[in-house]
């Protein structure tokens, strides 16, 4: 990216936060229903430096990508059903830039449809959910109240994936991020789910579905979680444990296990711990400090600091370790946030080295 981009770029986050604060979209009808429109503009700037090179991109920010969207709920006695429509809005987002390739700022491909579901929420019998959307365990393995999630929750592999790690001898080596670091969460697919009511702040989700939006993908997927949420005094606490199978259209399965939990006491302070393992490949684990100063008037400023360390991913015997620090300063009034994530990443072999790498990612996030 030129000199003269990266100042159009920097300028574009920083115009963003002058936005003022804008009147919720809802509408109502007589009947108690409402259609929401709501969205968000996600821009970042993504420094990548592989240890040869450093590339500077303006990107989205695929942990949170600019979004629209548009939520109808009817009530019907003691029942609800919703319908939900959200896409991204197809700009280049951050996962899909690497050394080899630059892709366009803007090019919408239905891939980025993120949801066309319908759900009906009854009183005593759980939730029913059809079409495009959330399989039963996506966000199991990113349940955190650091105040970072932003830009800095469990899900490297969505920021700077599609970079590779260098040789020893500085040649790409064909090894990406994105199957060195994974948290294995779930993505969305179209599929049938159900979630139970809570009991003693327990549910149970599961689902069935298969990728539509792809043409070369005709595995079937299915998912089971536990959810849990509660407040133990002040002890704020938010977790979430998960089975996730792929059956191979050409044969076999892959299956993951993962969870993770996040507490937030009354001090500001967090902690967080995400784990999984895939069945005969690789394994992790993530532990995340974080901490939420109310310093200014616009609202509260979260730091938060994390270690990744990752196993017989790609290789058997193989490690990969990552290191993050991160800030996050919201500007209540305006509904955005405005942050800083640095971190290392590291990967080896037992029969190969590599050369470490690091990203910087500096961004805003609006939201309305």
């Amino acid at each position: 990216m030129s000199y003269r981009n990266t100042l159009s770029s920097v300028a574009v986050l920083l115009v963003l936060g002058a936005v003022p604060a804008y009147a919720d979209l809802t509408y109502s009808n007589t009947t108690g229903g409402t259609v929401r429109l709501h969205g968000q503009l996600s821009p970042a700037i993504l420094s990548f430096d592989d240890g040869v090179n450093r590339y500077n991109e303006f990107v989205d920010n695929e942990m949170s990508n600019s979004r629209i969207g548009l939520t109808v709920i009817q009530p019907f006695g003691s029942s609800v059903l919703t319908f939900d429509f959200l896409t991204g809005l197809g700009f280049a987002e951050s996962f899909r830039h690497s050394q080899l390739v630059d892709p366009k700022f803007f090019d919408w491909d239905r891939t980025f449809l993120r949801e066309l579901q319908v759900s009906l929420e009854t009183e005593t019998s759980g939730t029913f959910t059809f079409g495009q959307g959330s399989m039963a365990t996506d966000g199991v393995a990113q349940a955190d109240l650091s105040g970072t999630e932003v830009a800095m929750y469990n899900g490297m592999e969505v920021l700077a994936g599609g970079y590779q790690f260098r040789t020893s001898a500085g040649a790409l080596s064909g090894v990406v991020l994105d199957d060195t670091f994974t948290s294995l969460d779930s993505g969305r697919r179209f599929r049938a789910m159900y979630e139970t009511p809570s009991f003693n702040n327990f549910t149970i989700t599961a689902a069935y579905g298969k990728e539509i939006l792809s043409t070369t993908n005709s595995d079937k997927y299915a998912d089971i979680a536990l959810g849990y949420g509660n407040t133990f005094g002040d002890v704020e606490f938010l977790g979430a444990v998960g089975f996730a199978s792929r059956s191979l259209a050409a044969g076999g399965s892959v299956n993951d296990t993962f969870g993770s939990g996040s507490a937030l006491f009354p001090s500001g302070f967090s902690v967080t711990f995400a784990a999984g393992s895939r069945k005969d490949d690789g394994k992790y684990r993530q532990l995340k400090l974080g901490y939420i100063a109310d310093w200014f008037s616009t609202g509260d400023t979260a730091f938060a600091v994390d270690h990744h360390e990752g196993r017989d991913f790609v290789t058997a015997g193989s490690t990969s370790e990552s290191f993050g620090f991160g800030v996050v300063q919201n500007f209540d009034a305006q509904n955005m946030e405005a942050y800083l994530v640095l971190r290392e990443y590291k990967y080896t072999e037992t029969a190969a080295n590599y050369l470490d790498a690091s990203s910087v990612l500096f961004g805003t996030r609006w939201q309305f």
